[in-house]
């Protein structure tokens, strides 16, 4: 674990822009910067999702009700491209929320558990530095200053919610990883991982100088979580690629400890 670190260290000293991770493998962990606050960007869907499933484990949301699906809001995801008078369950629209990070999917969904109820989850959860102040692409709140946060250490909070633990019930937690396993957005963490081989759940995040990605990675019993996020970047291509060579260790690392 101790070239672990000094690997994952290497490349951060590379990096134009502020870093900060948290990794657990095995009860051993990795920290750098991990309870800084960052913008979430599109991380901030990740509980969003974890509370989806738990009012549907409490009855309060029946995920196989179909909504229409109303105004289309701009940035990721695809409801964009496809006919307003088209009919989505719930449960399709936590895919399409995780998946290719639809930002329409993901303000239908804050309408429907309750902005305050999503909060009131993460607190729940034990997030000290993760909140949902606005919707997606909401630039009127952005002006007013109110933006969604988390921090590394957050995230790893929530991986392990979706993987572990009695937050969720085991069948949420295995529709929550089945859900992340589907994600289209690969070219960070699992970017340089053999997906043949081990399993890799994740969720990105992307904004103007920011690229965060975050991930369950599993092989032969042994478990990674893993929460990289980075701003104030000059590069972000760049960026991406430092987290993939990061994903690469942690990936070296689970092979060759198994």
């Amino acid at each position: 674990m101790d070239r672990l670190t000094e690997k994952i260290e290497e490349e951060l000293r590379c990096l134009s822009g502020r870093a900060g991770l948290a990794i657990e493998i095995e009860g051993k962990y990795i920290y750098v910067k991990s309870g800084e606050v960052f913008q979430s960007a599109s991380l901030i869907k990740v509980p969003i999702l974890i509370e989806g499933l738990r009012q549907s484990e409490r009855g309060k949301l029946n995920v196989d009700q179909l909504v229409p699906i109303p105004n289309h809001v701009g940035g990721s995801g695809v409801l964009q491209a496809l006919s307003c008078d088209l009919l989505l369950t719930l449960k399709d629209l936590m895919t399409l929320m995780i998946t290719v990070s639809d930002n329409t999917a993901t303000n239908i969904l804050i309408d429907r558990l309750g902005m305050e109820a999503i909060n009131s989850s993460m607190g729940k959860m034990g997030l000290q530095h993760t909140m949902l102040n606005r919707k997606m692409m909401d630039f009127e709140a952005l002006k007013q200053r109110l933006d969604n946060y988390t921090s590394p250490l957050d995230m790893l909070t929530c991986l392990k919610v979706v993987n572990e633990g009695s937050y969720l019930t085991e069948e949420s937690r295995a529709a929550a990883l089945n859900i992340m396993k589907y994600q289209q957005f690969q070219d960070r963490l699992p970017a340089m991982m053999d997906l043949e081989r081990v399993m890799a759940a994740n969720k990105t995040g992307s904004l103007p100088h920011v690229e965060h990605d975050c991930a369950v990675i599993t092989y032969k019993g042994k478990t990674a979580y893993a929460a990289v996020l980075m701003d104030q970047l000059d590069d972000v291509f760049a960026a991406k690629q430092t987290i993939s060579r990061i994903g690469k260790h942690i990936y070296d690392y689970l092979l060759e400890s198994s």
